[in-house]
């Protein structure tokens, strides 16, 4: 699949060697960044940290699961406006049919998210092997079967589908751009996580995917409006544009984080933080254009969403910042204060409908005739 994947079998038989001041590709790198015993792919005098034969069939069974990164499923999450706003918008009642096409639905999307996520494991552990905290992943550590990683991905797209399958054509049809996705994002000669900016547009697509994943779990008769579907994606890119910055500026030297990711080369964290302003306000643009068409009752949930977005944005400046590990936010108890009221705002806004509103929004200029105009 990848010339990069390729690692001299001798390599596994070689003892690691000591943490010492050491170079990537000619690049001084510190110890406390990187050992010369992670050295980049390629280097000649790389070495793996655990040898092939060493590793039992537990371990392996362990590491394949591993990979699925089966922990990551609280991104579902993003699943649930989808779920809620047709609800809301619809007022369609719960039923017991509903809430197991819900859970049918959670199943196919943490199938096809996880298939997605073995071939980055695979396709990444050279370059994981860079980075600090990563270089520990299974993949990265040659604890799993590269032939058996590939029967993985597409056993866990095969039965993500055929559960998707038994939600709608719609479902289906969105789970699989979220695992086409999940190609483009990975898999040479797109790979597109590799080209600056591109990698997190193309990432964060997934967020609207999601949302209508959620959106047909409920119904198939209608689309999410384009307003509300633009602003989640545009969320999804101020998240994903501060993971980048926090890796960045952690890693530390532009040099050593192009080479752990390609993208970093054209980054710097002055840019980084540009187009995190530039998502966050395109994102806010479409967030409003979809309250002023649809709910204006949703303004009042306004400042929750600002004051989490801040949170975030100050998080992603701590050291070893969770904005780098989205599946352990959870840990962060004010974020999860922030985002629990906020979605509990949001909701019960959704099913509130305030006349007043109407009225105070609404144009107060009489219409103005300009001669020759009509």
């Amino acid at each position: 699949m990848n010339a990069r994947l390729n690692v001299p079998a001798d390599r596994t038989h070689e003892a690691p060697r000591s943490h010492t001041l050491g170079a990537v590709h000619g690049v001084a790198v510190a110890e406390d960044h990187i050992s010369d015993d992670l050295a980049a792919p390629g280097d000649p005098g790389a070495t793996i940290p655990a040898a092939e034969e060493q590793i039992s069939f537990r371990a392996r069974i362990g590491a394949h699961i591993k990979i699925m990164r089966l922990d990551h499923s609280i991104k579902n999450i993003f699943v649930l406006p989808g779920i809620i706003v047709p609800l809301s918008l619809l007022r369609i009642p719960l039923s017991i049919s509903l809430l197991e096409r819900i859970v049918v639905g959670l199943i196919a999307t943490t199938l096809i998210a996880s298939s997605n996520y073995v071939i980055n494991e695979l396709l990444d552990a050279p370059f994981d092997r860079l980075h600090p905290a990563k270089k520990c992943r299974p993949a990265a550590m040659r604890l799993v079967s590269i032939p058996a990683v590939y029967v993985q991905w597409i056993s866990l797209m095969i039965a993500g589908m055929v559960t998707a399958s038994m939600i709608s054509v719609a479902f289906a049809v969105t789970g699989a751009g979220l695992w086409i996705m999940g190609c483009v994002y990975n898999i040479p000669p797109l790979r597109s996580k590799d080209v600056a900016y591109l990698d997190v547009l193309s990432e964060s697509i997934n967020n609207p995917l999601r949302m209508l994943l959620g959106w047909y779990m409920v119904t198939s008769v209608l689309t999410p409006p384009v307003s509300l579907l633009l602003s989640y994606w545009m969320i999804g890119c101020y998240f994903m544009a501060l993971k980048r910055f926090s890796e960045f500026r952690e890693i530390g030297t532009k040099q050593l984080a192009g080479k752990y990711r390609e993208s970093f080369k054209y980054y710097s964290e002055q840019t980084l933080l540009g187009s995190v302003t530039f998502y966050a306000a395109i994102s806010m643009l479409f967030f409003g254009a979809f309250i002023m068409r649809y709910h204006l009752e949703l303004i009042f949930a306004f400042p929750l969403v600002a004051l989490m977005m801040a949170t975030y944005f100050n998080m992603a400046f701590e050291p070893h910042s969770a904005a780098q590990h989205p599946e352990k936010l959870y840990k962060k108890t004010w974020l999860m204060i922030e985002a629990g009221m906020t979605a509990i705002a949001i909701i019960a806004l959704l099913y509130l409908r305030l006349p007043f509103m109407e009225r105070m929004f609404a144009p107060t200029l009489p219409p103005v005739h300009i001669p020759g105009l009509y």
